[in-house]
């Protein structure tokens, strides 16, 4: 995997497990992908204006996973209070997100899919703040 790779040629010492991060990055890259296909996927669907939230808070969601992936990927001159708060975006964006999939997850797959991804990546967020604290 490219991330682990990455965070593993990482010249200088990191605060945190690298294993950990690198797996928190693949949950946030992974999650990020599965919002903007299901926002995507909802685009398509016959009842668009039932799911204006649900694309928006997708779209919120990938947002989010991408910028706090890019911020964790990042080591130089690190500042735990800017990674920590990122993180906290994220839980809160990935369970309004799965919340909002869920919804409509009998209705359309791609929202199951969407909701279990964001639920997966808020954990892996709420485990990494976990041992930051």
């Amino acid at each position: 995997m490219p991330v682990r790779e990455m965070i593993e040629t990482y010249p200088a010492d990191i605060n945190l497990d690298r294993e950990r991060i690198a797996a928190t990055v693949g949950a946030l890259i992974d999650c990020a992908q599965a919002c903007t296909a299901c926002a995507d996927a909802c685009l398509s669907e016959g009842d668009v204006d039932d799911l204006r939230k649900c694309i928006r808070t997708n779209l919120d969601c990938a947002d989010i996973c991408d910028t706090t992936a890019r911020v964790l990927s990042r080591h130089t001159g690190y500042d735990a209070n800017i990674s920590r708060a990122q993180l906290q975006a994220c839980v809160q964006a990935c369970a309004s997100c799965a919340e909002e999939c869920g919804r409509h997850a009998r209705a359309h797959e791609h929202c199951r899919v969407c909701a279990d991804q964001c639920r997966a990546c808020e954990q892996a967020c709420r485990d990494l703040l976990a041992v930051m604290s």
